[in-house]
């Protein structure tokens, strides 16, 4: 039952920027990605600024608060960098990810129970500059309950560990982590958290995830970058949107 409404897909355009870095210069542009994204019916764009700026870089950010007219989801560390980052642009949405140098992408999701003081007044001067602050963690109840006390009003869950096990063909692990992000989604919107889901989806992991009636959000980056190389992104993007409204009805 879809009692929440319609299921919003956001688009990560992190990766344009890492082809563009590959080489050097300024093509491809992620912000013409992101207002492609837009005129295919992005709900929302995510952006993750690292600490080691490897794909996105600070004039990316600066541009794409610029250009958009869809939500900005920018995706950061707990930092005191990216904190004054955030707070001088004041994007629609902030996420708050784990990061660390020799990860080729962000593995696993946010400790926020064991660094709970710490995050509280980390995200307090967000919220009070008017960002919806957003936590990345595991479907883990105790990540859950920090993430509520602190304070934020989003949960992002990270779907990787599902779509690594159905990709390697690990199909009992596969159903048990889904069977996890179902609870843990209707555990979450039961303390009153908004709650998006993300990392690793796919057209084949897709529909299961956005069936959750507590999901509000998917992210979805990688692989639509991906298949942009064979499609376009525009294609890419009605190809999933239409996979989630199928599993939403």
């Amino acid at each position: 039952m879809d009692y929440l409404g319609r299921l919003r897909l956001g688009v990560n355009i992190d990766h344009v920027a890492t082809v563009r870095n590959a080489r050097g210069g300024n093509v491809p542009d992620p912000v013409r990605a992101a207002k492609l994204a837009e005129e295919f019916g992005a709900d929302g764009v995510t952006a993750h600024l690292r600490e080691d700026r490897r794909h996105m870089v600070d004039e990316d950010i600066e541009a794409l608060v610029d250009a958009l007219t869809v939500p900005l989801n920018f995706e950061m560390a707990a930092t005191d960098e990216m904190q004054k980052i955030a707070l001088r642009h004041k994007p629609h949405a902030v996420c708050i990810v784990p990061e660390r140098r020799e990860e080729r992408t962000t593995e696993g999701g946010l400790e926020v129970a064991r660094e709970e003081n710490k995050l509280a007044h980390f995200i307090a001067p967000l919220a009070d500059a008017g960002c919806r602050v957003s936590i990345f963690i595991a479907a883990d109840p105790r990540q859950i309950e920090a993430a509520a006390r602190i304070g934020a009003a989003v949960v992002e869950l990270h779907t990787g560990a599902y779509c690594d096990a159905h990709a390697e063909g690990r199909f009992d692990e596969r159903d048990a982590e889904l069977a996890r992000l179902r609870d843990m989604s209707s555990f979450a919107h039961s303390l009153g958290l908004e709650v998006h889901a993300g990392h690793g989806l796919t057209y084949d992991t897709v529909q299961p995830v956005a069936a959750f009636p507590e999901v509000m959000e998917l992210n979805i980056g990688h692989f639509l970058i991906g298949e942009a190389i064979f499609v376009g992104l525009g294609s890419a993007m009605q190809k999933m949107r239409k996979l989630m409204d199928e599993a939403r009805t």
